[in-house]
This record gives C-alpha cells, structure tokens and sequence, in this order.
C-alpha cells in the first residue's frame, strides 16, 4: 500500500534561499530513497542533482553553472510520522565528526 510524502525542501539560489514542497509516493512504513528524491526534483523543473556523499539530505547541481547551489531536505511528512532534521545535533556531529576532503 503506497501513502504520501510531503518533502519540504530549501533550494538555495544565488539570490537567497527558496523553501518549497514536493510530493512523492512511498511504500506504508518507509521514507523516500535518494532517487525517489532526484526524481521529484526532475519531475519539477529542477535540473540534475546529485546526492551529496557525506549528507543524503543535501543535492548539489551536476553542472556548476546552473543558478542554484543546493537542496536541503528539511523535512519528510509522512502522515503520522514526521522526519525533522535537527540542526543542532547535526552542527555538533560536524564539529566532531573528522573532515574528509573531495580531492578537486
């Protein structure tokens, strides 16, 4: 049985930051994979993503001249159950967490 996932989501343009919603259908007691993710931004108009390695709730653009500069998921309502990220959790696993450096 397949129930609904409003993503609230932040798009961050050179501009500022934009918050809008998207909506995908899950399987009853799962949250949306990463390509289920990519593919309701492809659904909308927003060019290629690519899920950050480190962050699966964070997408930077395949092309670096495009206009936006990320997407964050902030949150996944799931009907009864709701995903909020916390920020101040994942700002203190950032600070203790070792950096790993992406090799450009």
């Amino acid at each position: 049985m397949s129930m609904e996932c409003i993503v609230h989501f932040t798009v961050g343009h050179k501009e500022g930051p934009k918050k809008l919603r998207g909506l995908i259908f899950v399987d009853k007691g799962k949250s949306p994979t990463g390509q289920q993710l990519l593919d309701m931004f492809h659904r909308n108009g927003i060019p290629r993503w690519c899920l950050t390695p480190h962050d699966e709730l964070l997408f930077r653009p395949e092309n670096s001249a495009e206009t936006y500069t990320y997407i964050r998921v902030n949150e996944l309502d799931l009907g009864q159950e709701r995903y909020t990220e916390d920020r101040n959790l994942k700002s203190l696993l950032n600070e203790l967490l070792p950096k790993q450096r992406t090799g450009l």
